[in-house]
């Protein structure tokens, strides 16, 4: 919400540019075909948001750049800003295209806009930097959530200096928070931050990441089933549907009840995937080869049951 606020403030514009599919948060301006929860619920937005609150919100389908172009070219020099998740986690692992990056960055730098990432999963899962590391693609703002902080509750937005100006007290634009700063949150997450720091850490979360996706795809498949997926790092994610998919309308494809009963299957063995097949998965170091050997293992059986 603060960053929304900030990249109006900056640009004195009201429009946004969000994708099918993606969550950014519950404030109401985000809750236009948002993932995450929404999605699996089956609700296409939410009760209680006024007209007003969503009538800057513009959408548009990743991975489609002239999607993006023609908004841009409708509502020239009225939009503020285009928000995405620079690796989707909220309609399933949805990984963007080299082009689809790199024109967006091109199409706001030209337009006034500002690029910003959510980089709320893929923050320091991808690399250490995040995803604008990883792709190497600079944002001009930056949002991340309670990975800052080893998992305990806290927020951040932060990028270029003299947008961060605008920001109370430096500028005019107000902002507050009750968990600005804790003490708690920040200890946890500046040891989270030298853990990550150490040699080896994400060639580690590649490996087991990259052989628990392997792994899931081939007893899947061997088990007669479609599917798709891959990981990054250590973020990952599978579909029930032959894919690819790039996008929301991709994603919808997948067989979401037969996704159910897999769930139920694994938590019955001892494996917690989160409950959505619009959900990325996520590896951590505290993860072991024979988690990874474990997971696969009751993945097969459940697989042959379904």
């Amino acid at each position: 919400m603060g960053m929304l606020r900030l990249v109006r403030a900056f640009t004195g514009r009201e429009k946004i540019i969000k994708f099918e599919g993606c969550y950014h948060g519950h404030a109401d301006s985000f809750l236009v075909k948002a993932g995450s929860g929404v999605a699996t619920l089956g609700l296409p937005d939410s009760p209680g948001v006024p007209k007003a609150a969503t009538s800057a919100t513009l959408t548009a389908s990743y991975n489609d750049l002239d999607g993006v172009k023609e908004l841009f070219a409708k509502n020239k020099g009225e939009i503020a800003a285009v928000v995405l998740e620079p690796v989707v986690g909220n309609s399933g692992f949805i990984v963007p295209t080299k082009e689809f990056l790199e024109g967006i960055r091109e199409i706001t730098k030209a337009d006034g806009a500002l690029l910003v990432f959510d980089e709320v999963m893929t923050g320091f899962r991808l690399a250490y930097g995040g995803a604008q590391e990883y792709f190497g693609i600079t944002p001009d703002l930056t949002t991340l959530g309670k990975i800052i902080g080893g998992g305990l509750p806290v927020g951040a937005y932060g990028g270029r200096k003299e947008i961060m100006q605008m920001v109370a007290p430096a500028g005019p634009m107000y902002q507050a928070g009750t968990l600005s700063g804790n003490p708690l949150a920040m200890t946890a997450g500046i040891m989270t931050l030298k853990r990550l720091q150490q040699q080896g850490t994400y060639e580690y979360l590649d490996n087991i990441t990259g052989k628990l996706i392997a792994g899931l795809l081939e007893v899947g498949r061997e088990a007669g089933h479609k599917l798709c997926g891959g990981h990054i790092r250590g973020m990952f994610g599978f579909f029930f549907t032959e894919g690819p998919v790039n996008n929301f309308g991709d994603a919808k494809k997948s067989d979401t009840e037969k996704f159910a009963k897999f769930h139920r299957g694994m938590l019955e063995k001892g494996v917690y995937f989160a409950p959505s097949q619009y959900e990325a998965g996520f590896t951590g170091l505290a993860h072991t080869e024979d988690d990874i050997n474990f997971t696969i293992s009751a993945a097969k059986e459940v697989f042959q049951s379904i």
